[in-house]
């Protein structure tokens, strides 16, 4: 930009940089090999070498003792004027008497709340960033019904305000960056730490699995049937899917011979790299689908070519076949009362969540919009209210599942956060009221241990390059 950027924008970006340049620090060099990694070469699996590793490195926290809060333990615990202690990026003891050590920040909690952070398992910052323009639309390959090939964290854009606005308003501090719903097939989902960094890479969970992206109903039909293509039904999404399993199936077995015997390996096909994945069970099926009847379907296509889905997305029908997704293990992400928008989400429920809930399903929220992401815990508020209506009670801190730790388990990370237990991650929300209102903000958020945002500290709210300062902030006066 040219030296007419006015001033304020600067000081914003300076802040930006200075948080980006924290985080790049310690990003590490190389990935090492496994020390029980002894096979030959020809017994590698091509599939999951990652040439994108996470080179995630946590930002330098300080020993801090909430205390004296209510605590949502985010496994269905409440604690009444208790204490979380966390150090060195992670949980070390919750209850409530828990004492401070010796140089440590301590936070009076009285009358407020304490919960882990929020997750959302279905995001797309990033790939569709705000400003929502023609230019900043990378989050559809919408030029084949299946594009296994893609990965959504190559079209990433660390600066998309809505990270931010997703740390200040909403607490979100973990969040799935799925690839949109145009394809059947859409490509590899990416878990992302929510903290500043230049690259993709820098906001990368460690040690998080892939998830691959599947859709059925009306989205891929209408996008290919418009382009005179298969699908343009429901019978011909599923023929394509097959299709593509039935190739998946056939490459696998090729490469498990080769990694048996030996010999030339077969061709290499990055599309079918990750659907082995998903069939050696290291990739996990997050598919949107709306109609009870389709992931009945799908879920019976599963079967045939023994992969999983791990959750069914949006699921607005969900609720008519909860003892279906509570017996193949199925999680199901849902909206509180979003729904009667097209012809397959007409016959939701604002009881869907507590349904579930009550039938034994792993369920929860999640957002699939940008603004909607602000304000996940209301959103559960208004489930959990919806189901009061119809008789089923849920409690606020079993409600709180539905934020944390059921998204962390869909996500295959309930063992590294998602709930507020001694050696997870630090990643922890400090609410100014009972974080089930309408009225309650974020007053502290701690990602690993450390403190990135601060309601009563300007420094601890940094924004985007591509938002101006607010009075306050920089130089504004």
């Amino acid at each position: 930009m040219g030296s007419s950027r006015p001033a304020r924008v600067r000081a914003v970006i300076g802040g930006a940089l200075t948080f980006a340049l924290m985080a790049c620090a310690g990003e590490a060099k190389e990935r090492p090999k496994a020390a029980s990694d002894t096979s030959p070469p020809a017994a590698e699996r091509r599939y999951d070498r990652d040439p994108f590793p996470s080179t995630y490195h946590a930002y330098p926290g300080v020993p801090t003792l909430l205390r004296g809060a209510t605590i949502y333990d985010g496994e269905g615990g409440r604690i009444e004027r208790g204490s979380v202690l966390f150090a060195d990026g992670k949980i070390v003891a919750v209850g409530a008497d828990v004492q401070a050590p010796a140089g440590a920040t301590v936070i009076d909690g009285t009358g407020l709340w304490v919960t882990p952070g929020v997750i959302d398992i279905h995001s797309h910052l990033g790939d569709y960033p705000s400003p929502g323009i023609r230019a900043l639309s990378d989050g559809n390959e919408a030029t084949a019904p299946a594009t296994p090939e893609v990965w959504a964290e190559h079209s990433v854009w660390p600066q998309d305000p809505g990270f931010s606005r997703a740390l200040a308003n909403g607490g979100v501090t973990t969040l799935q960056i799925l690839p949109g719903s145009a394809n059947l097939f859409g490509g590899r989902s990416v878990i992302l730490k929510n903290v500043y960094a230049r690259t993709a890479q820098g906001m990368k969970f460690p040690g998080a699995p892939y998830g691959l992206k599947m859709a059925c109903g009306e989205n891929p039909k209408r996008v290919y049937g418009g382009k005179g293509r298969a699908p343009s039904t429901r019978m011909g999404n599923i023929a394509v899917d097959r299709q593509t399993w039935a190739k998946a199936v056939e490459y696998r077995r090729k490469w498990m011979k080769y990694e048996k015997d030996g010999g030339d390996p077969p061709a290499r096909d990055i599309a079918m790299d990750t659907l082995r994945g998903v069939l050696d069970g290291d990739i996990l099926v997050q598919n949107h689908c709306y109609r009870a009847d389709e992931m009945a379907n799908v879920l019976d296509m599963a079967k045939e070519f023994g992969y999983k889905v791990t959750a069914f997305h949006h699921a607005v029908e969900a609720y008519k076949i909860a003892d279906l997704l509570k017996a193949t293990g199925t999680c199901a992400a849902v909206w509180a009362d979003w729904y009667g928008f097209k012809m397959e989400s007409y016959d939701g429920v604002g009881a869907n969540l507590a349904l579930l809930q009550k039938a034994g399903a792993c369920a929860m929220i999640h957002s699939d919009d940008e603004n909607g992401i602000q304000r996940l815990n209301q959103e559960v508020a208004k489930a959990q209210a919806s189901g009061r209506r119809v008789g089923i009670d849920i409690p606020d801190a079993v409600a709180w599942e539905w934020l944390s730790i059921n998204p962390a388990k869909a996500l295959g990370i309930a063992d590294k956060t998602g709930s507020l237990k001694p050696g997870k991650m630090a990643d922890v929300v400090l609410w100014n009221g009972n974080p089930l209102s309408v009225y309650t903000r974020p007053a502290k958020v701690w990602v690993d241990g450390a403190l990135l945002y601060d309601a009563t500290d300007p420094s601890r709210r940094p924004v985007s390059d591509f938002e101006l300062g607010q009075p306050g902030q920089g130089d504004v006066k």
